[in-house]
């Protein structure tokens, strides 16, 4: 167990015990010459290398079906994820059209108002989709860009137009494999990015009014979508001047040029003029609008600068130039997408690695999405976590639920996976497209207090996690197995269920129930004292049913499967 995880699973064993007491309380307990030729018959899996395919389903997708590893083990890890970047995408605009049509057809009646569809069909979209979907590789990484450009349905205008989150999770989706300059660049234009950050009906100046751009996306286009606070070194580490302190990437006066740039945009479509928000257009960029953009030179970073007498879309595109060819992108970003998919904690050389595939993907071309989720997933620390001395993460909420749903298989008998996502919302503090603030759930370089940060190390998703949420989410895992709630279904739609049979026919042996569940869920990584205790304790269960879900219980919540390598 590396460094790392046995600090996080410590600090998780504060505040998490094994209730199995309590709950077994509750429930009750050679042919010759002539011979045609043969086939040599491919080499068995070994079990190494399904806990191997486990362990990349763990990082690379939402969760997948026992039945799922074989075939990923013998694609290899490389082989897999080609085959992923090969599967088509799987948008959400789609679904939510589908229930927004339904609903004018009559259908969910049970609404009491229509803004109730309105606001469920785009979370309905999210669930229904990452549970289903074929692209697991692409709604993983597009779940992670998504808490690295955030907006949120904290806005009540994007809470109300489901096509204004849904169009621009499809953003992520689309660029996820692409390159990072139009994924920057998308986000930029995007209407639902600019209501977020106050860019959309930005105006020009008007210094005998006192009014001069909005400045809110011009930083956070920085700090948060780009090049981040202060100058990196190639491995991630910040550049410090002579007396110790961080070198800062921008100042004030970067931000009002760039703000600047971003002026006389609004919503787009027929009609459109600068300053609507009646009829706003969610399903298209903004456009620009000259007469309202700030004219003249701007000064861009590192001495860059934007001559006068460009056009508004012109000034972007080179602004969008200008930061995606700083030489912090490539680290500030490789080690958030590290992070989110694979460690808290990456290695100044994992993150070098990573961030020199952004710069050259060995072609020539800078940031290249599907060299960089390579470069993520195929180094050597990612693959092997005896090379990661402080490897390890806490898994967030979202993904720990999620997996639920995909490893026993979710279903309904309408085959829709519907889900509103609010019930673990209110436990853990989680929702996609529902953060707090632009600065996402929890921040990247979050540190919680004791063993994590006296080591110098950091542990973001620790920043929603305290007692009330590490006991809630047990409570939530008892209330999937034991009360059938597997998901918050809005009336209209039918009951989800787990798909439980295949387990229940393992549950005369306790032991191998036990076994195929830690290779699935934890690929192997449980330490030997904790599967004997489970095993012993499912053991004392008569009923077969209660037996596989109590099972499944333990399994589910113990640290080593909140804490992974």
């Amino acid at each position: 167990m590396s460094a790392m995880r046995h600090t996080l699973t410590r600090s998780l064993r504060q505040t998490l015990t094994l209730c199995a007491v309590t709950l077994l309380a509750a429930c009750g307990g050679g042919g010759g010459g002539d011979a045609p030729p043969t086939t040599t018959p491919p080499a068995p899996i070994t079990q190494a290398e399904i806990e191997a395919a486990s362990r990349l389903a763990a990082q690379a997708t939402f969760g997948m079906p026992f039945e799922a590893l074989e075939p990923m083990a013998r694609q290899g890890t490389e082989g897999w994820i080609v085959s992923q970047f090969n599967q088509p995408p799987t948008y959400h605009r789609p679904v939510i059209l589908d229930i927004v049509q339904r609903r004018d057809a009559g259908e969910f009646d049970a609404f009491e108002q229509d803004i109730e569809y309105l606001i469920f069909s785009r979370r309905l979209s999210w669930w229904h989709n990452t549970v289903t979907a074929n692209d697991q590789l692409r709604q993983r990484v597009a779940f992670a860009l998504s808490q690295i450009f955030v907006v949120s349905d904290n806005v009540d205008t994007l809470q109300v137009y489901p096509f204004a989150l849904g169009t621009y999770y499809d953003l992520m989706l689309e660029n996820a494999f692409g390159n990072f300059r139009d994924l920057l660049r998308d986000v930029a234009l995007s209407p639902a990015m600019g209501l977020y950050l106050s860019h959309l009906n930005n105006n020009r100046s008007d210094p005998a009014n006192n009014i001069f751009p909005d400045e809110n996306f011009a930083r956070e286009v920085m700090q948060l979508f780009s090049i981040g606070l202060f100058e990196l070194e190639p491995d991630g580490t910040v550049i410090t001047d002579i007396n110790g302190d961080p070198v800062p990437a921008y100042d004030n006066d970067d931000i009002r040029e760039f703000a600047k740039v971003f002026t006389g945009l609004s919503f787009g479509g027929d009609n459109a003029f600068f300053g609507n928000e009646i009829a706003p257009r969610f399903d298209i960029p903004m456009e620009m609008f000259e007469a309202n953009h700030e004219p003249g030179e701007k000064q861009l970073l590192n001495g860059a600068v934007i001559p006068a007498g460009l056009t508004g879309e012109q000034d972007i595109e080179l602004a969008i130039d200008n930061l995606f060819n700083h030489p912090n992108v490539g680290p500030f970003i490789g080690r958030q997408l590290i992070q989110r998919l694979v460690t808290s904690n990456p290695s100044p050389e994992y993150v070098q690695r990573v961030g020199s595939t952004f710069a050259d993907n060995g072609f020539g071309v800078r940031g290249d999405m599907r060299a960089v989720i390579r470069a993520v997933l195929l180094d050597p620390e990612a693959r092997d976590p005896s090379l990661a001395p402080n490897g390890g993460k806490l898994r967030e909420p979202v993904v720990r639920y999620e997996s639920i749903l995909r490893q026993f298989g979710a279903t309904s008998d309408d085959g829709f996976i519907a889900a509103l996502g609010y019930f673990i919302q209110e436990l853990t503090r989680q929702h996609p497209l529902s953060a707090p603030s632009v600065f996402n759930f929890y921040l990247p370089d979050h540190s919680p207090a004791g063993e994590i940060s006296d080591q110098g190390l950091v542990a973001p998703e620790f920043q929603i996690t305290d007692a009330n949420s590490v006991v809630n989410y047990p409570n939530f895992v008892d209330a999937i197995l034991f009360g059938d709630f597997v998901t918050d279904a809005p009336p209209g739609f039918d009951a989800v269920r787990l798909t439980l049979e295949p387990w229940e026919a393992l549950a005369d042996d306790p032991a191998a129930l036990v076994a195929r569940l830690e290779t699935l869920v934890t690929y192997g990584s449980m330490d030997a004292e904790t599967r004997a205790i489970i095993e012993a304790a499912v053991a004392e269960v008569q009923d077969p049913g209660i037996r596989t879900r109590a099972a499944l219980y333990w399994v589910l919540t113990v640290p080593a499967t909140a804490v992974r390598d």
